[in-house]
């Protein structure tokens, strides 16, 4: 059966339009991003399809150009499209950031991090450096690493906090595992940072680790 065919309230587009994009799952999502299935398969059970041949949403969206194309239904349009459409989202959350304060809009910043980190397969260590009014200046990555580690040279963050003339920052990493609970190692160097950080009068307002389905703060935890 068509999609066209069944009843208004399960179609994914006119579902989205009554109760928001929140209440749709992941492959209704994604149906409405490829518009039409192929043959004998609507876009939903292709959409299903899809996310269970890349082990999810995080895989499929982090897929390779290649990995993309190679998959059934998909192919270069859809790859540029989909390409686009993550690069809008990033644009839009960061202009936000740029126009007002982070600690206006906290969860604004927590949305941000997710979008540029949670779909990353290695490790990467960024810093968002803040005007002395903590409106974004720019965000950075500054360190990737293997799989589940990143080395992170208090150095280097110094250097490019004095370069962006930061009054302050707010330092973020991911967990490729998907769990966003802090390790040790994780607060010892945040310890070194915040020292270091301190010689040149510039504050750590927070560090947060995101996972698939959370981002942790540090300064939340009285960690800062």
């Amino acid at each position: 059966m068509a999609i066209t065919d069944w009843p208004l309230a399960e179609r994914p587009r006119e579902k989205l339009l009554v109760q928001g994009p929140e209440a749709l799952s992941d492959a209704e999502l994604l149906a409405i991003f490829l518009r039409v299935g192929i043959a004998g398969m609507d876009a939903v059970t292709l959409a299903r399809q899809l996310l269970q041949h890349f082990g999810g949403l995080k895989p499929l969206l982090a897929a390779s150009q290649a990995e993309f194309c190679q998959a059934r239904g998909l192919g270069e349009a859809k790859y540029v499209q989909l390409q686009a459409v993550l690069e809008l989202s990033r644009r839009f959350l960061q202009q936000q950031l740029k126009r007002d304060t982070v600690f206006s809009e906290p969860e604004l910043v927590r949305k941000y991090l997710s979008h540029l980190l949670s779909h990353e397969q290695r490790e990467v260590f960024m810093v968002l450096y803040l005007d002395n009014q903590h409106r974004m200046i720019c965000a950075e990555p500054l360190f990737q690493g293997t799989i589940d580690a990143s080395p992170v040279y208090p150095r280097i963050v110094v250097q490019r906090a004095l370069k962006h003339n930061a009054a302050a920052v707010i330092l973020a990493h991911n967990h490729p595992s998907g769990v966003a609970e802090p390790s040790r190692a994780d607060r010892a160097i945040t310890e070194r940072l915040t020292q270091a950080m301190a010689l040149v009068d510039i504050r750590i307002l927070d560090h947060f680790v995101v996972g698939d389905a959370e981002v942790v703060s540090f300064a939340e935890r009285g960690w800062l």
